[in-house]
C-alpha cells in the first residue's frame, strides 16, 4: 500500500490538469465557467437565508447574474439582504470582477501546486494577455493589488462610517463598499445608497478612486508598478490612461454644464459641493453604477452622455466592461489616420498594429448590434413603458453598470431574461470575441482585390 507524504518543504504537489479543457477554445471555457458560477450563486441565494422575505428562484438567478457580471441591477431590495446574502454577493462579484481563472490559478499557487503550460495559457487568455509571459507573476500582482487597495479603501471609509454606524457595522459596510467599488459592482448596503455621502470629500474620492483604478485594468496597473514613468509604459497603457483621463474630465465638465441648474440633481446642493457630485456622476457610468441621483431626473443631454460612457466602459483586463477604453481610442486613432490619408494609426511614437484596428472595429460593431438587439426586444416586450427608460436599461446591462431609471423590478420576466443575457454577453462577449480574433489564421485561398464604394 502506498502512503502519500508531503515533500521536504511541506508543499502540495498540485498540478492543474486541463487535458479535456484544451479541446475547447478559451472563450468557450470562460463563458461556461461564468455560466456555472451564476447557477451555483443562484442556488446559494435561493436555498439559503439570503433575504429577510426570501428569494424566489428567478430573483436569485437574476441577483447572481448581476453579481457575477458586476452589474448591480436588482430585482430585490438590497436592504433586505441578510449577512449570508451579503457574503454570497461579495464572493460572487469578487469572482466575477477579478476573474474566475485568476482565482483558480491563485488557489493552485497558494496550495503550493504547479500550473502547467495549458493552465497558464488558459489563465493568460482569461486575463487578456495575448503576448507570452509569466502569467503567474501577473496573478500575484493582481491578488496583492486587489487586497491592498480594498484594505486601504476600507480603512479610509471606516474613519467616516464607524463613528456613524458603530464598529461592527461601520467596518463591514466600509469593507463591502470598498470591495464593491474596486470590482465595479456598484452594490450598496446603505439604506439610501451613497446618495447622502456623494458630496462628502473623503467618501467621494475614495470610492471613485477605487473604481477608476479597478477599471484601468491589471495589465496597466502592473505596467505602472514596474516602470513607474509614463514615458516607459507600453502603448496600451498610455492609450488607456490618456483615454480614461480624457473621458473623465470631459464628462465632468459636461455634467456640470448640463446639470448645474437642475433642481433634482446638482442644484440640490450648495454651489461649493456641486463639482464633487458632478465628478461622481461623471465617472460612475464607466461601469461602477453607484446610484447617487435620480437617473430619470437627468436632462436628456446628460442621459445620452451617460449611455455613451456606459457603452465605452473601462479598461481591458479590468473589473469593468463595455467595449473598453483602449478599443475606443484605437477607433478614434484609426479614423483620424484615415482622414489624414495615413496608412496606419500612430500614437506616442508608436504605430498601432492593423490587427488591433480590425479587432477594435469588430468589437464596436458587434457590441452595437448586441445593444440594438437587446433594446429592440425590450421595446417589443414592454410596450407600455417609456422607450428612453428601456434603452437606458439596455445600455446599462451591456456595460454592466447597474444604473437604472427605476424600472428593473417592474419589468416582466422575459424582459429581465433579456437583461440577464445582455449582462452576460456584456461581461463575456466582447472579451471572448477579442480572444478569438487575437489568433491570426492563414488564408488558404487568396482572392483578387477589388474596391467597394463606401460612404
Amino acid at each position: 500500500m502506498r502512503i502519500w507524504t508531503p515533500d521536504l518543504r511541506g508543499r502540495l504537489d498540485v498540478t492543474l490538469r486541463l487535458s479535456r479543457v484544451r479541446r475547447y477554445s478559451p472563450p468557450l471555457v470562460l463563458a461556461v465557467s461564468f455560466f456555472l458560477l451564476i447557477l451555483i450563486g443562484a442556488l446559494l441565494l435561493w436555498l439559503g437565508p439570503a433575504s429577510e422575505p426570501g428569494m424566489t428562484l428567478w430573483q436569485a438567478l437574476f441577483t447572481a447574474c448581476s453579481s457575477v457580471t458586476v452589474t448591480g441591477l436588482a430585482v430585490v431590495d438590497l436592504n433586505d439582504l441578510t449577512l449570508y446574502g451579503q457574503l454570497v454577493i461579495l464572493v460572487l462579484f469578487h469572482l466575477g470582477g477579478l476573474g474566475l481563472m485568476t482565482f483558480a490559478a491563485l488557489t493552485v499557487m497558494v496550495l503550493g501546486g504547479r500550473l502547467g503550460l495549458g493552465g497558464q495559457r488558459l489563465v493568460r487568455e482569461a486575463m487578456d494577455q495575448t503576448a507570452p509571459g509569466d502569467v503567474l507573476v501577473l496573478v500575484r500582482y493582481v491578488a496583492i493589488l486587489a487586497l491592498s487597495l480594498e484594505a486601504l479603501g476600507t480603512l479610509a471609509l471606516a474613519t467616516v462610517w464607524v463613528p456613524e454606524l458603530g464598529w461592527w457595522q461601520g467596518l463591514w459596510f466600509s469593507f463591502f463598499h470598498a470591495a464593491s467599488a474596486f470590482n465595479n459592482a456598484g452594490v450598496s448596503l446603505l439604506p439610501e445608497g451613497l446618495t447622502p455621502w456623494a458630496a462628502h470629500p473623503l467618501v467621494n474620492l475614495v470610492v471613485t478612486g477605487l473604481f477608476i483604478v479597478g477599471g484601468l485594468g491589471f495589465t496597466v496597473l502592473t505596467d505602472l508598478w514596474r516602470k513607474r514613468r509614463f514615458s516607459r509604459l507600453s502603448l496600451h497603457s498610455k492609450l488607456t490612461l490618456s483615454g480614461t483621463a480624457l473621458l473623465a474630465l470631459s464628462a465632468w465638465l459636461l455634467i456640470m454644464m448640463f446639470e448645474w441648474q437642475n433642481a433634482n440633481t446638482l442644484a440640490v446642493l450648495p454651489e461649493t459641493q456641486r463639482p464633487l457630485l458632478a465628478w461622481f456622476m461623471a465617472v460612475t457610468p464607466r461601469s461602477s453604477g453607484f446610484g447617487i441621483v435620480e437617473v430619470n431626473a437627468l436632462n436628456a443631454s446628460s442621459t445620452l452622455l451617460i449611455m455613451f460612457l456606459m457603452f465605452v466602459g473601462g479598461g481591458s483586463n479590468s473589473t469593468a466592461s463595455g467595449i473598453k477604453v483602449s478599443t475606443f481610442m484605437v477607433v478614434i486613432l484609426a479614423t483620424r489616420a484615415f482622414l489624414k490619408g495615413e496608412q496606419q494609426p500612430t500614437a506616442f511614437g508608436r504605430t498601432v498594429a492593423l490587427s488591433s484596428v480590425f479587432r477594435a472595429y469588430t468589437v464596436v460593431v458587434l457590441s452595437l448590434l448586441l445593444v440594438m438587439l437587446a433594446n429592440f426586444l425590450l421595446v417589443i416586450l414592454e410596450p407600455d413603458m417609456k422607450t428612453m427608460d428601456l434603452i437606458f436599461e439596455g445600455f446599462s446591462a451591456f456595460g454592466t453598470v447597474g444604473l437604472s431609471r427605476g424600472i428593473t423590478m417592474d419589468l416582466s420576466m422575459p424582459s429581465q431574461a433579456v437583461l440577464m443575457a445582455t449582462m452576460f454577453a456584456g461581461r463575456i462577449g466582447p472579451l471572448a470575441l477579442a480572444f478569438s480574433m487575437a489568433r491570426p489564421r492563414r488564408a488558404r485561398v487568396r482572392y483578387t482585390e477589388d474596391q467597394v464604394q463606401i460612404g
